[in-house]
């Protein structure tokens, strides 16, 4: 049964309050690989409740149940795939506090038998103050619910990248049971941690979950550009092209024009291209 357009467009969520921890915020750090050594004074801080600094894309997670959800889209999750995703930061996110989310549909394009293209919105707001936090969008690929009656023209063409070397190249090795410990932060699909899951799903193996690639693109950025001050990262856009298996050694190429940042991610041994099209936006 396909999805009920235009009715979709009228979905709303609002009032769903998240509170989060100190750990909380140490624990999806180390999902993401940092303080792999203790002794790094970039990447402790991460890790260590003093001085303590927060990976922005933390709101990649907390975003989690404050949106619209899948269920309410009436997308057959099954059959859903994570397309894109994107956020804008309004302020450096805090190391713990109360949010609440403020989501809605922003279109929806109809590619026919292929599936419908779902782009979500949920602005995170800061509880207490009412300031907002920062903007996340999704972009979901519903092969299930192609021929729903949504314009077929008009989605947003993906960031055109530059013809020429990349200014800078960042590798960072993924851990084996990393995926094992990124799912703490609250991604409990098997797919990342049962074999027997994964295999049904097509893969040989448990795979890294795609919002880890994503974190690990802006640890490669603020490496790079920002000396690992989260304050540096204004946006973060990317496309999820293939999937990383824990293990994998993902390399970000970098290209700078002036507070603008383009950048892909490719795993080499497999000669596979995993993020693509991407931009950031650093402070200036």
């Amino acid at each position: 049964m396909p999805i009920k357009y235009p009715e979709i467009l009228d979905l709303k969520s609002s009032g769903q309050i998240k509170e989060w921890t100190r750990q909380d915020s140490m624990l999806y750090a180390l999902g993401l690989g940092l303080a792999s050594d203790p002794l790094d004074a970039h990447e402790l801080p991460f890790v260590y409740e003093k001085d303590q600094k927060t990976m922005p894309t933390i709101a990649a997670i907390l975003v989690r149940g404050l949106g619209v959800t899948v269920d309410a889209l009436g997308i057959d999750y099954r059959l859903s795939v994570h397309g894109e995703q994107s956020i804008i930061w309004h302020t450096p996110m805090p190391a713990h506090g109360r949010i609440r989310g403020e989501g809605r549909v922003l279109s929806v394009f109809d590619k026919g038998d292929k599936g419908a293209v779902v782009n979500t919105e949920t602005i995170l707001i800061d509880a207490e103050t009412d300031a907002p936090l920062a903007t996340v969008r999704v972009t979901s690929f519903a092969r299930g619910d192609g021929n729903c009656g949504a314009p077929r023209d008009g989605a947003p063409a993906p960031h055109p990248m530059p013809e020429r070397a990349p200014d800078k190249t960042s590798s960072i090795t993924t851990r084996p049971d990393q995926a094992l410990l990124y799912r703490l932060s609250g991604d409990y699909n098997p797919l990342h941690a049962d074999p027997a899951a994964a295999k049904a799903a097509g893969f040989d193996r448990p795979i890294l979950h795609g919002l880890c690639t994503y974190g690990l693109a802006a640890r490669a950025i603020l490496e790079a550009y920002g000396n690992f001050k989260p304050e540096t990262l204004k946006e973060l856009k990317a496309r999820f092209s293939a999937p990383v298996f824990p293990g994998d050694t993902i390399t970000f190429e970098l290209w700078k024009s002036g507070t603008e940042i383009s950048f892909t991610a490719h795993v080499k041994e497999r000669n596979v291209t995993v993020l693509k099209n991407g931009r950031a936006v650093i402070a200036g």
